[in-house]
């Protein structure tokens, strides 16, 4: 976890962290200095109790997050994002840049890889680490040469009868003049027209921040999961608060946020996403190796039922999946029974 960031939330579990490091530091120095006694035995004992609090702490923390909460966690600096998935579970990785129009938006990786012992054409979001790479990167909001450059490496996926994969995490699509200029809105626009006929699987995981049609742009799939602690809306928190309040502070963007239903559980209840994929205790920026596991493992499992389709029977049933989707009943008023 970030030593300069701290969810406020997770105080009582810093503090237990603090102690079993002191607690693990000073049987380091016992071990070096040869004393294995009842000394180092009642501090492995403390050790263990401290971390059986940490856990049970944890879980008390976690089990009741509200949904700002939740995107903070999302936010969270130590977050794995599309190249540390990569990294963590990719074999082969090749990357592909550039729109072939106007140039390469580092805000979208793409390229080829191997998932477990499929081979897939991986498409995602990265927001960068360091302050370098966040400028790089435009802090994940990428820009229409992002959105083309993956729409290009996706019909190549298609040419070769490859499955895609995209990891979305994005704030939204990147809203200034410039872009605008090059299309922005027809970029989006052109990518979800497309992907809704891609002759080839289409797997889409929200990893962290799915914002409104930045997210979208890329999320146009046949099965779509949520990993537990992600969001993913029509607007951010603050967007929301900031139209309906004129402000945006901590009461409007919890009060918008809760308004939103843009937790996993909520997409989930709602038929926006099909799965939501757990996180280890603490979330994914606890233990970036678990949650690249569990999100291999799910991945891999969707291709291998997706590629069990007809391809005709797949387009029908992706076409079918966002028909349905706002469709709801009205119960009509029986003659002679409305209000007075």
């Amino acid at each position: 976890m970030s030593a300069y960031y701290q969810l406020d939330f997770e105080k009582p579990v810093v503090a237990l962290e603090q102690q079993i490091e002191a607690a693990e530091a000073r049987l380091a120095a016992e071990s070096a200095a040869g004393s294995n006694g009842p000394g180092a035995a009642a501090l492995r004992a403390e050790i263990e109790d401290l971390r059986a609090k940490r856990s049970e702490a944890l879980t008390k923390v976690y089990s009741k997050l509200t949904a700002w909460e939740t995107v903070r966690v999302a936010r969270h600096p130590s977050r794995p994002q599309t190249r540390d998935y990569i990294g963590m579970m990719c074999r082969d990785f090749v990357e592909l840049q550039g729109d072939r129009r106007y140039g390469d938006d580092q805000a979208i990786v793409t390229g080829f890889a191997r998932i477990g012992a499929m081979k897939v054409m991986l498409v995602g979001h990265q927001k960068g680490k360091q302050t370098s790479e966040k400028l790089a990167c435009n802090f994940g909001c990428a820009h229409p040469e992002g959105y083309r450059k993956a729409l290009a490496k996706m019909k190549l996926a298609e040419k070769y009868g490859v499955p895609i994969v995209t990891l979305v995490d994005t704030p939204g699509a990147y809203p200034g003049l410039g872009a605008e200029q090059r299309g922005q809105a027809e970029a989006i626009a052109v990518n979800m027209l497309e992907m809704s006929r891609l002759r080839t699987p289409i797997v889409s995981v929200v990893i962290g921040e799915g914002g409104s049609g930045g997210a979208l742009g890329i999320a146009v799939a046949d099965t779509v999961g949520m990993l537990a602690h992600s969001w993913y809306s029509v607007i951010s928190p603050e967007g929301c608060a900031a139209i309906l309040w004129k402000e945006a502070n901590e009461q409007t963007n919890t009060a918008a946020a809760k308004a939103l239903k843009l937790t996993a559980s909520d997409n989930l209840s709602l038929g926006i996403v099909d799965e939501v994929i757990p996180e280890p205790l603490g979330g994914a920026h606890r233990d970036a190796k678990g949650t690249a596991h569990a999100l291999q493992h799910w991945i891999v499992a969707r291709l291998h039922d997706l590629r069990t389709v007809e391809i005709d029977r797949l387009l029908e049933n992706r076409y079918q999946r966002y028909r349905k989707m706002g469709v709801y009943l009205e119960q009509q008023t029986p003659v002679g029974q409305g209000s007075n």
